[in-house]
Protein backbone atom coordinates (compact mmCIF):
# COMPACT_ATOMS: atom_id res chain seq x y z
CA UNK A 1 0.00 0.00 0.00
CA UNK A 2 1.48 3.09 -0.70
CA UNK A 3 0.50 6.76 0.22
CA UNK A 4 0.13 9.74 -2.40
CA UNK A 5 -1.27 12.42 -0.69
CA UNK A 6 -1.54 13.19 2.64
CA UNK A 7 -3.02 16.83 4.37
CA UNK A 8 -3.70 18.30 7.48
CA UNK A 9 -8.17 19.36 7.94
CA UNK A 10 -9.80 20.16 11.09
CA UNK A 11 -7.19 18.62 13.01
CA UNK A 12 -6.73 15.29 11.57
CA UNK A 13 -5.69 13.89 8.47
CA UNK A 14 -6.92 13.88 4.93
CA UNK A 15 -4.85 10.63 3.72
CA UNK A 16 -5.02 8.67 -0.21
CA UNK A 17 -3.36 5.54 -0.67
CA UNK A 18 -3.10 3.54 -3.84
CA UNK A 19 -2.80 -0.85 -3.31
CA UNK A 20 -3.07 -3.52 -5.93
CA UNK A 21 -6.82 -5.34 -5.29
CA UNK A 22 -6.43 -9.12 -5.80
CA UNK A 23 -10.23 -9.13 -5.87
CA UNK A 24 -10.21 -6.64 -8.26
CA UNK A 25 -7.51 -8.03 -10.30
CA UNK A 26 -6.43 -4.14 -10.49
CA UNK A 27 -4.66 -1.12 -8.77
CA UNK A 28 -7.37 0.69 -6.48
CA UNK A 29 -6.54 3.91 -5.07
CA UNK A 30 -9.26 4.97 -1.46
CA UNK A 31 -8.93 7.29 0.96
CA UNK A 32 -8.87 7.90 4.41
CA UNK A 33 -10.09 10.38 6.82
CA UNK A 34 -8.47 10.24 10.24
CA UNK A 35 -9.97 12.27 13.58
CA UNK A 36 -7.21 14.00 16.01
CA UNK A 37 -8.50 11.31 18.26
CA UNK A 38 -6.96 8.45 16.34
CA UNK A 39 -3.87 10.12 17.37
CA UNK A 40 -5.07 8.60 21.32
CA UNK A 41 -6.50 5.01 20.13
CA UNK A 42 -8.56 3.04 17.89
CA UNK A 43 -12.11 5.37 16.59
CA UNK A 44 -14.85 4.48 15.17
CA UNK A 45 -14.79 3.46 11.05
CA UNK A 46 -17.32 4.78 8.56
CA UNK A 47 -17.59 3.63 4.62
CA UNK A 48 -18.48 6.20 2.14
CA UNK A 49 -19.74 4.61 -0.96
CA UNK A 50 -20.28 6.87 -3.89
CA UNK A 51 -22.50 7.14 -6.64
CA UNK A 52 -21.85 7.00 -10.74
CA UNK A 53 -19.15 8.25 -12.92
CA UNK A 54 -17.48 9.42 -8.99
CA UNK A 55 -14.32 8.14 -7.35
CA UNK A 56 -13.35 8.59 -3.47
CA UNK A 57 -12.31 12.39 -4.48
CA UNK A 58 -15.73 13.46 -5.07
CA UNK A 59 -17.46 13.26 -1.67
CA UNK A 60 -13.08 13.81 -0.15
CA UNK A 61 -13.28 17.69 -2.20
CA UNK A 62 -17.24 18.12 -2.20
CA UNK A 63 -19.35 16.77 1.15
CA UNK A 64 -17.42 18.51 3.70
CA UNK A 65 -17.67 15.45 5.96
CA UNK A 66 -14.09 16.44 7.40
CA UNK A 67 -15.88 19.12 10.01
CA UNK A 68 -17.96 16.02 11.72
CA UNK A 69 -15.83 13.63 11.66
CA UNK A 70 -13.48 15.31 13.35
CA UNK A 71 -15.86 16.58 15.69
CA UNK A 72 -17.25 13.46 16.58
CA UNK A 73 -14.06 10.92 16.66
CA UNK A 74 -14.85 8.92 13.74
CA UNK A 75 -12.96 8.29 10.75
CA UNK A 76 -13.92 7.61 7.00
CA UNK A 77 -12.95 5.71 4.88
CA UNK A 78 -13.80 6.79 0.32
CA UNK A 79 -13.17 3.74 -2.18
CA UNK A 80 -13.39 4.29 -5.69
CA UNK A 81 -16.96 3.52 -7.68
CA UNK A 82 -15.47 0.49 -9.77
CA UNK A 83 -12.27 -1.42 -10.69
CA UNK A 84 -9.88 0.67 -12.83
CA UNK A 85 -6.93 0.11 -15.29
CA UNK A 86 -6.22 -0.59 -19.33
CA UNK A 87 -7.41 -4.35 -18.83
CA UNK A 88 -10.37 -3.57 -17.03
CA UNK A 89 -13.56 -4.29 -19.53
CA UNK A 90 -15.38 -1.08 -20.22
CA UNK A 91 -18.70 0.54 -21.60
CA UNK A 92 -19.42 3.67 -24.30
CA UNK A 93 -22.74 4.50 -21.57
CA UNK A 94 -21.95 6.64 -18.64
CA UNK A 95 -24.14 4.31 -16.27
CA UNK A 96 -22.16 0.77 -16.52
CA UNK A 97 -18.99 -0.22 -16.34
CA UNK A 98 -15.94 2.08 -15.30
CA UNK A 99 -17.51 4.10 -12.83
CA UNK A 100 -20.46 1.98 -12.28
CA UNK A 101 -19.44 -0.80 -10.42
CA UNK A 102 -23.22 -1.09 -8.48
CA UNK A 103 -21.06 -2.74 -5.24
CA UNK A 104 -21.92 -6.08 -6.28
CA UNK A 105 -20.15 -9.18 -7.35
CA UNK A 106 -20.85 -9.85 -11.62
CA UNK A 107 -21.34 -13.14 -12.69
CA UNK A 108 -21.17 -12.75 -16.62
CA UNK A 109 -18.21 -11.90 -19.18
CA UNK A 110 -16.47 -10.48 -19.27
CA UNK A 111 -17.22 -8.15 -16.40
CA UNK A 112 -17.03 -11.66 -13.25
CA UNK A 113 -13.42 -11.10 -13.35
CA UNK A 114 -13.09 -7.64 -12.37
CA UNK A 115 -16.33 -6.05 -11.33
CA UNK A 116 -16.43 -7.45 -7.68
CA UNK A 117 -17.15 -4.57 -5.85
CA UNK A 118 -19.26 -5.96 -3.11
CA UNK A 119 -16.32 -8.72 -1.95
CA UNK A 120 -13.87 -5.37 -2.55
CA UNK A 121 -16.04 -3.48 -0.42
CA UNK A 122 -17.16 -6.19 2.32
CA UNK A 123 -13.77 -8.00 2.57
CA UNK A 124 -10.99 -6.63 1.19
CA UNK A 125 -10.67 -3.50 1.74
CA UNK A 126 -11.98 -3.21 5.32
CA UNK A 127 -9.03 -6.40 6.15
CA UNK A 128 -6.20 -3.42 4.77
CA UNK A 129 -8.34 -1.17 7.03
CA UNK A 130 -7.78 -2.49 10.04
CA UNK A 131 -4.32 -3.46 9.46
CA UNK A 132 -3.09 -0.29 8.62
CA UNK A 133 -5.44 2.29 10.28
CA UNK A 134 -5.97 3.17 13.80
CA UNK A 135 -9.90 1.90 13.22
CA UNK A 136 -11.81 0.01 15.67
CA UNK A 137 -13.38 -2.86 13.62
CA UNK A 138 -16.33 -3.08 16.21
CA UNK A 139 -17.45 -0.20 15.74
CA UNK A 140 -18.52 0.07 11.84
CA UNK A 141 -20.94 1.97 9.65
CA UNK A 142 -21.50 2.46 6.08
CA UNK A 143 -23.45 5.19 4.50
CA UNK A 144 -23.23 6.60 0.31
CA UNK A 145 -25.40 8.40 -2.41
CA UNK A 146 -26.89 7.62 -5.28
CA UNK A 147 -25.72 4.13 -6.42
CA UNK A 148 -23.62 4.19 -3.38
CA UNK A 149 -26.74 4.83 -1.47
CA UNK A 150 -27.73 1.64 -3.01
CA UNK A 151 -24.60 -0.22 -2.07
CA UNK A 152 -24.47 0.87 1.18
CA UNK A 153 -28.44 0.01 1.75
CA UNK A 154 -27.86 -3.42 0.40
CA UNK A 155 -24.02 -3.95 2.24
CA UNK A 156 -25.66 -3.02 5.59
CA UNK A 157 -28.66 -5.39 4.98
CA UNK A 158 -26.79 -8.31 4.37
CA UNK A 159 -24.07 -8.04 6.92
CA UNK A 160 -26.14 -6.97 10.02
CA UNK A 161 -23.41 -8.20 11.92
CA UNK A 162 -20.57 -6.32 10.93
CA UNK A 163 -22.53 -2.59 10.08
CA UNK A 164 -24.17 -1.25 13.15
CA UNK A 165 -25.81 1.95 10.99
CA UNK A 166 -26.40 2.76 7.85
CA UNK A 167 -27.65 6.07 5.95
CA UNK A 168 -27.98 7.36 2.38
CA UNK A 169 -28.82 10.32 0.61
CA UNK A 170 -30.92 9.81 -2.86
CA UNK A 171 -30.22 5.78 -3.21
CA UNK A 172 -31.49 3.52 -5.70
CA UNK A 173 -33.92 2.39 -3.21
CA UNK A 174 -35.50 -0.86 -5.69
CA UNK A 175 -33.02 -0.91 -8.66
CA UNK A 176 -34.92 -3.82 -10.07
CA UNK A 177 -37.30 -1.84 -10.60
CA UNK A 178 -35.51 1.28 -12.37
CA UNK A 179 -33.88 1.89 -15.68
CA UNK A 180 -30.51 2.33 -13.96
CA UNK A 181 -30.58 -1.09 -11.87
CA UNK A 182 -32.20 -3.24 -15.03
CA UNK A 183 -29.35 -2.04 -17.09
CA UNK A 184 -26.58 -2.95 -14.75
CA UNK A 185 -28.15 -6.43 -13.64
CA UNK A 186 -28.60 -7.95 -16.88
CA UNK A 187 -25.44 -6.88 -17.77
CA UNK A 188 -23.52 -7.90 -14.68
CA UNK A 189 -25.81 -10.62 -13.24
CA UNK A 190 -27.74 -12.09 -16.84
CA UNK A 191 -31.40 -12.21 -17.46
CA UNK A 192 -32.30 -14.45 -14.05
CA UNK A 193 -34.15 -11.90 -11.93
CA UNK A 194 -33.80 -14.26 -9.21
CA UNK A 195 -29.75 -13.80 -9.11
CA UNK A 196 -30.84 -9.67 -8.42
CA UNK A 197 -33.17 -10.06 -5.91
CA UNK A 198 -29.80 -9.93 -3.02
CA UNK A 199 -28.89 -6.49 -4.24
CA UNK A 200 -32.00 -4.80 -4.16
CA UNK A 201 -33.11 -2.99 -1.21
CA UNK A 202 -36.51 -2.92 -1.17
CA UNK A 203 -36.04 -6.58 -1.42
CA UNK A 204 -33.83 -7.53 1.77
CA UNK A 205 -35.83 -6.14 3.89
CA UNK A 206 -37.61 -8.40 4.48
CA UNK A 207 -35.55 -10.78 5.36
CA UNK A 208 -33.76 -9.52 7.74
CA UNK A 209 -33.64 -10.33 11.78
CA UNK A 210 -31.75 -7.27 13.01
CA UNK A 211 -33.93 -4.18 12.57
CA UNK A 212 -31.12 -1.88 12.04
CA UNK A 213 -32.77 1.99 11.92
CA UNK A 214 -32.51 3.43 8.05
CA UNK A 215 -31.65 7.29 7.18
CA UNK A 216 -32.37 8.04 4.43
CA UNK A 217 -32.87 11.93 2.50
CA UNK A 218 -33.86 12.73 -0.36
CA UNK A 219 -34.42 15.46 -2.55
CA UNK A 220 -37.60 16.88 -3.75
CA UNK A 221 -35.96 18.57 -6.92
CA UNK A 222 -33.67 15.39 -7.92
CA UNK A 223 -34.48 14.86 -11.53
CA UNK A 224 -33.80 11.65 -11.18
CA UNK A 225 -36.39 11.07 -8.22
CA UNK A 226 -39.51 9.72 -9.79
CA UNK A 227 -37.60 7.16 -12.66
CA UNK A 228 -34.28 5.74 -10.76
CA UNK A 229 -34.66 6.26 -6.81
CA UNK A 230 -38.06 5.37 -5.80
CA UNK A 231 -37.71 5.76 -2.28
CA UNK A 232 -41.71 5.23 -2.31
CA UNK A 233 -41.22 1.50 -2.66
CA UNK A 234 -38.57 1.02 -0.10
CA UNK A 235 -40.99 2.71 2.68
CA UNK A 236 -43.85 0.76 1.85
CA UNK A 237 -41.40 -2.59 1.93
CA UNK A 238 -39.78 -0.77 5.37
CA UNK A 239 -43.82 -0.35 6.35
CA UNK A 240 -44.87 -4.13 5.58
CA UNK A 241 -42.13 -5.57 7.50
CA UNK A 242 -41.66 -3.22 10.34
CA UNK A 243 -38.53 -1.91 10.12
CA UNK A 244 -37.59 1.61 11.34
CA UNK A 245 -36.62 4.26 8.65
CA UNK A 246 -36.37 8.14 8.49
CA UNK A 247 -37.16 8.93 5.12
CA UNK A 248 -36.67 13.00 5.02
CA UNK A 249 -37.98 14.63 1.61
CA UNK A 250 -35.96 18.08 1.36
CA UNK A 251 -37.75 20.38 -0.15
CA UNK A 252 -36.06 22.09 -3.24
CA UNK A 253 -32.71 20.05 -2.78
CA UNK A 254 -31.39 17.87 -5.90
CA UNK A 255 -29.15 14.75 -6.57
CA UNK A 256 -25.56 17.04 -6.80
CA UNK A 257 -23.07 17.23 -3.43
CA UNK A 258 -24.44 20.69 -2.87
CA UNK A 259 -27.49 18.56 -1.06
CA UNK A 260 -25.16 16.57 0.28
CA UNK A 261 -23.06 18.95 2.03
CA UNK A 262 -26.24 20.26 3.53
CA UNK A 263 -27.47 17.32 5.72
CA UNK A 264 -23.98 15.01 6.21
CA UNK A 265 -23.55 16.56 9.71
CA UNK A 266 -26.59 15.03 10.43
CA UNK A 267 -25.46 11.74 9.00
CA UNK A 268 -22.49 11.50 10.71
CA UNK A 269 -23.93 12.34 14.09
CA UNK A 270 -26.56 9.24 13.53
CA UNK A 271 -23.54 6.93 12.60
CA UNK A 272 -21.60 8.25 16.03
CA UNK A 273 -25.38 8.02 18.15
CA UNK A 274 -25.08 4.09 16.77
CA UNK A 275 -21.24 3.31 16.85
CA UNK A 276 -20.35 5.08 20.37
CA UNK A 277 -22.66 3.52 22.22
CA UNK A 278 -21.37 0.52 21.32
Amino acid sequence: MQQIARNKVFGGWQKRYRHQSQVLGCEMVFSVFLPPQAERGPVPVLYWLSGLTCDDQNFVTKAGAQRYAAEYGLAVVAPDTSPRGNDVPDDDAWDVAKGAGFYLNATEAPWSQHYRMYDYIVEELPVLINETQPVDATKCGIFGHSMGGHGALTIALKNTERYHSVSAFSPICAPMQCPWGEKAFNLYLGPDQSTWQKYDASVLIAEVDTKMPLLIDQGTADDFLSAQLKPELLQAACDACNHPLTLRMQPGYDHSYYFVSSFIGDHIKHHADALCAL
